[in-house]
């Protein structure tokens, strides 16, 4: 009886280990996020603009993703797509105002989108 309990808590606790560190989304892959190039164009006139926007726009897939698999909540997803698109939001805003983007503002917003990714990614 003793090995069984044992054994169930060993599968207990690699179940929770696996589900708590997912990384089967590409959002998870944050070296490869950070190193994304996006395409100027259109409304995107800046390459540290584009960056930010093809990231936001593979968090907020990996969010639906997220959502579908019943891994978050509606208001945990609703939540992380308000946050992705404030990080969009205010990227535009300095491209807008500056005519782009410097390295610390794309670095500061990379780390934001890093930490958005974790709340997916369980880490």
């Amino acid at each position: 009886m003793k090995p069984l309990i044992a054994l169930a808590l060993v599968v207990t606790a690699a179940t929770a280990h696996a589900q708590a560190h997912r990384t089967d989304l590409p959002s998870c892959d944050l070296t490869a996020q950070r190193e994304v190039a996006g395409t100027v164009g259109g409304d995107i006139k800046d390459p540290g603009q584009a960056h930010i926007a093809m990231r936001a726009n593979v968090l907020e897939a990996d969010i639906g993703t997220a959502r579908k698999a019943r891994r978050l909540t509606q208001a945990q997803a609703d939540t992380l797509f308000r946050r992705v698109e404030a990080v969009r939001r205010a990227t535009d805003g300095f491209v807008g105002t500056q005519g782009f983007l410097s390295a610390g503002e794309r670095a500061s917003y990379d780390r934001e989108l890093d930490t958005i990714a974790g709340a997916i990614c369980g880490s």
